[in-house]
């Protein structure tokens, strides 16, 4: 399986067009409800900051960004990706919805933000962290620009620990997503691509330890529709 920032952001320029109606599709919708309960927890963290500055990273064609920027009405918000094409889309939607003025771009790697240290309340990541090419780097990264007090909030795919669920998931991610995705993006490989990170993705015990070792406290983490999704918090002191 490929990981190098290079071939990932050429996967997803292709695949851009169709991102976001296959993700809503092949999710059943579901993506969108962890999405709003991620971004209630970020709203909640925030309550204390009169106009806080949020990153969002490997923010794609903007659907956290856009729910983040109508969630907490008084945040400038700056989304960060490698992909051109998403970039494209994110900012199109962006200009559609006049939040413009609230909501900017630029084409970076998590593991090289052009942004400088202690910039950010939050740091917000919603499906991007296993696409990291080096994952400790770029968590390494966003403590960087988080300031002091600020929070980190990852909302990632992870596979069930329910034997039954795990066996329907299995089913559903090896067989019929990739069918689905290359029927509708003429991407199959795209989407074998995500069942792999999410396959080789860390237990929830592994990553909160990867975060702990990075520095970051206070990591915990909530479980979604049965822990199809995870949200893990922490925050650097």
């Amino acid at each position: 399986m490929a990981t190098d920032s290079t071939h990932i952001a050429s996967m997803f320029d292709d695949i851009a067009p169709t991102y976001d109606k296959l993700n809503h599709i092949l999710s059943l919708n579901v993506d969108k409800s962890w999405r709003r309960k991620a971004v209630k927890r970020l709203k909640k963290s925030l309550e204390n900051v009169s106009n806080p500055e949020i990153l969002d990273v490997a923010c794609g064609t903007a659907d956290s960004t856009v729910q983040i920027a109508k969630s907490i009405e008084n945040a400038s918000i700056y989304g960060v990706d490698i992909s051109d094409g998403m970039l494209k889309i994110g900012e199109e939607r962006v200009r559609k919805l006049e939040l413009s003025d609230r909501i900017s771009f630029s084409k970076s790697p998590a593991e090289n933000i052009d942004f400088q240290d202690n910039t950010f309340d939050a740091v917000f990541v919603a499906f991007g962290v296993r696409n990291f090419s080096d994952r400790m780097k770029g968590l390494g990264e966003i403590m960087r620009v988080l300031k002091p007090q600020g929070s980190l909030f990852v909302l990632e795919l992870s596979e069930p620990q329910n034997v039954i669920v795990r066996w329907l998931y299995n089913l559903y991610f090896k067989n019929i997503l990739p069918f689905i995705g290359k029927k509708l993006s003429g991407h199959g490989a795209a989407y074998r691509y995500l069942q792999q990170t999410v396959e080789k993705f860390p237990m929830p015990n592994e990553f909160i330890q990867m975060l702990q070792n990075i520095g970051y406290q206070d990591v915990k983490h909530k479980a979604y529709s049965c822990g199809l999704c995870r949200l893990y918090q922490a925050k650097k002191l």
